[in-house]
């Protein structure tokens, strides 16, 4: 069975991808629940896996609308509450902007989950 050689840069991108990916997971539903930036949900589209939050901590996010509310792609672990709206939503955020052939085509991607009362 031959190699396969991947180039440098993509070698590295995936890299980091997966340890940021990890690292925010674990930010987000590890086992310090009281740290984490919350936001409540504005809406959620289960078919585009689109969600929308809105509150103080979401205002000062680059991609947020002049209306304080910011949408992305929601990325989630197995098993996770699907969001409604209402519901208070423990997130970070990612801008995949500068990601070359970045999925989903959405320039952010939100990691969180519904915080459980």
């Amino acid at each position: 069975m031959g190699n396969v050689t991947l180039p440098t840069p993509v070698f590295l991108a995936g890299g980091a991808f997966c340890l940021l990916a990890g690292y925010l997971a674990g930010a987000v539903v590890g086992p310090d629940h009281h740290h984490g930036t919350t936001a409540k949900v504005v809406s959620f589209d289960s078919g585009t896996a689109k969600l929308c939050l809105e509150g103080d901590s979401v205002k000062d996010e680059p991609a947020a609308s002049d209306k304080g509310v910011l949408c992305g792609t929601w990325s989630h672990s197995t098993g996770s509450t699907t969001p409604r709206k209402g519901d208070t939503f423990r997130f970070v955020t990612m801008d995949t902007s500068g990601v070359k052939g970045a999925k989903p085509v959405d320039r952010v991607v939100i990691y969180g989950t519904v915080v459980q009362e």
